[in-house]
Parts: C-alpha cells; sequence; structure tokens
C-alpha cells in the first residue's frame, strides 16, 4: 500500500464535505493536491464552488485545473477548508508549515466555518513535537526573534530544543509568499502544545506558528480501503 494512495484516499473521503454553491479553502502540499484535484473533477461536471488558494503553489495548480478562484479580500465567508498536515495529534491538534504556508492555511482556517484535514497514517501522533514545528518570522531581527523562540519553547517544557532558520535550494534563506523567514524548531516532544502556541503567540517579530491548536473540526486519515474519520 503506497503512501500517496492514502493520501488520495483521505482527499476523495473529503470530498463527502463539499456542497454546491460553497466558497472553500484550498490547502497546500503533497495531500492537499490531491483534494484539489478531485474537486477540478466535480468542477468539470457541474459543481459550482469558489475556492480561497492558501499559496502561490495551490493557485497555479487549481488555476490549472479549472478551479473558479476568488480573491481573498472578496470573501465574506469560507463554508469549508481542507488542507493536509505534518502532525495530527489524537486531540485533533496539528503541527503545520512544512510547506511554508503556515500564514495564509491557518488566516483562512480560522475563518472557515469547519475545517477538514487530510492526511496518511504517518503523521499521526500520540503528542506532537518529533515533525519541527515551524516558526515564521519577520526577516527584520529575525536572530533576536530567534532567541527568543529559543527561550519560549525551553520555558515550555522542551528539552534541548535547537532552532534553525530555514533555508532554500540556493542556501539562502527560504522567503514565504508573504516576504518572512522559517525558523524550523526541533524539539522532538512539545509537553504541551497550547502552553506553547500561546507563549509563541506573544513574542514580537513572530508573524505566525505552525501549531493548529482547537481548529480542526475533522480528521480524515486515509487507508488502504478508504478513509477513517475523526470528529472533535
Amino acid at each position: 500500500m503506497s503512501v500517496e494512495h492514502e493520501k488520495e484516499n483521505a482527499a476523495l473521503a473529503a470530498m463527502e464535505y463539499v456542497e454546491d454553491g460553497m466558497t472553500i479553502g484550498l490547502g497546500t502540499g503533497s495531500t492537499a493536491k490531491y483534494f484539489v484535484e478531485a474537486l477540478a473533477e466535480e468542477v468539470a461536471d457541474g459543481l459550482v464552488v469558489r475556492c480561497v488558494p492558501t499559496s502561490e503553489q495551490t493557485r497555479e495548480l487549481a488555476e490549472s485545473l479549472g478551479v473558479p478562484l476568488v480573491p481573498v479580500d472578496q470573501v465574506q465567508q469560507i463554508h469549508l477548508t481542507v488542507d493536509g498536515a505534518d502532525e495530527v495529534d489524537e486531540t485533533g491538534n496539528l503541527i503545520k508549515g512544512g510547506g511554508a504556508a503556515l500564514l495564509r492555511e491557518k488566516i483562512i482556517a480560522d475563518a472557515s466555518d469547519h475545517m477538514v484535514v487530510i492526511a496518511d497514517p504517518s503523521k499521526q501522533v500520540d503528542r506532537l513535537g518529533a515533525f519541527p514545528l515551524p516558526v515564521e518570522v519577520n526577516p527584520f531581527g529575525f536572530t533576536i526573534t530567534a532567541k527568543k523562540v529559543y527561550d519560549a519553547l525551553c520555558a515550555s517544557g522542551v528539552e534541548k530544543p535547537v532552532v534553525k532558520l530555514r533555508e532554500g535550494e540556493d542556501g539562502k534563506p527560504l522567503v514565504t509568499d508573504g516576504g518572512h523567514y522559517i525558523l524550523d524548531c526541533h524539539c522532538k516532544r512539545i509537553p504541551d502544545s497550547e502552553a506553547l502556541s500561546a507563549r509563541l503567540s506573544s513574542v514580537p517579530g513572530i508573524v505566525e506558528h505552525g501549531l493548529f491548536i482547537g481548529i480542526a473540526r475533522t480528521i480524515v486519515i486515509g487507508n488502504e480501503n478508504g478513509a477513517t474519520v475523526f470528529e472533535y
């Protein structure tokens, strides 16, 4: 059983939440890509939706497949957002941002009536932290911000964290769609994700972090025969 097939099954199961006339937030990443492709097939068959992409990568994919898009500043309500995750814990909290789109992803997800997360079984964990936690920061004074991020991690009970600036293929700092840098925080284990979320949110220079606490309402985990759904 391939991981890609599990991702595709999760995306197909998420289509059950799509209704005609919806405004839908389109996530970013390898699993969200399958949802965009599945949505495009339904649009070609007559489904009427309009969508808000969470990254330039997703925008380009959706446009290429004929999925109708609308500028986010023209949207009054987002009925549904479907997106992937880098980690999902047993309470439905997430780590996101491996694809460097966490700021836009969180803005859209938080504004949505319903967030559905699609993932393969490898993303399920008992406790968040094995995947490096992305923190999006303003380039100005980012070294100062990085020290404060480190302090926040330690104060939240993370043992011996390592904070690294994410680099692109050219060896220069990776720049997000919003013009920011990303600090990847290697935690191994986050004892209290809610407490860490609150601490990071209070640090000047942090634009957003990849802890999605209490935002997802539905988690869809793809498997060999279809998908398992968890509601929160």
